[in-house]
């Protein structure tokens, strides 16, 4: 099972897009039948089945062994991945794009579209991928503010300079800034 299956196809998104199959996916977490999730979820295998091919026409679900009951094959299934990131590009842009400056919204935006694609490119079967993610929290008075900014600009530059050469493994840095808003779960 993969850590990201990465949605850039219409099809996948309509098959994955649908209460009742997010639940089976759910139920599929770990391999199990159409029996087994049907019992789960309090429904027919028949409605189940259904709900499961659609799945595996989609790439959402792997068929990953069968096996044969009175004098049947039953498959087993388990969700191609742990998470499923829907592309942007799916609805693709709305409106003109605009010149954006690193201190709007907009640009945040497209960085983390970006950032999305790229990690969903990443070669999954790589023995080792060096990354880092690091994750904070700042509380900076109003009055400081433009200061603290300006440092986290300096301080990048400062990075991409003293690495920015032609030479070795490139790797791809995004900084995000932005105001907190409330935890999610």
């Amino acid at each position: 099972m993969r850590d990201v299956l990465y949605l850039e196809e219409i099809e996948q998104a309509e098959a994955l897009l649908k209460p009742q199959r997010v639940e089976v996916l759910r139920q599929l977490a770990e391999p199990g039948t159409c029996g087994e999730v049907a019992a789960r979820l309090g429904q027919t295998p028949q409605r189940v089945y259904y709900h499961v091919k659609r799945l595996v026409e989609a790439g959402l679900v792997d068929l990953v062994s069968e096996r044969r009951v009175r004098g049947i094959n039953e498959g087993i299934y388990q969700a191609a991945a742990r998470s499923y990131w829907l592309s942007p590009r799916l609805v693709g842009r709305i409106g003109l794009a605009k010149a954006r400056d690193e201190l709007s919204l907009g640009y945040l935006l497209d960085l983390m579209e970006d950032v999305q694609a790229d990690i969903a490119a990443l070669d999954k079967t790589a023995p080792e991928l060096p990354s880092i993610g690091l994750s904070g929290e700042i509380h900076v008075r109003p009055e400081k503010r433009q200061e603290f900014l300006n440092d986290l600009q300096t301080m990048m530059r400062e990075l991409f300079t003293r690495y920015g050469g032609a030479e070795g493994d490139a790797f791809k840095l995004a900084v995000a800034c932005y105001p907190k808003g409330e935890d999610h779960e």
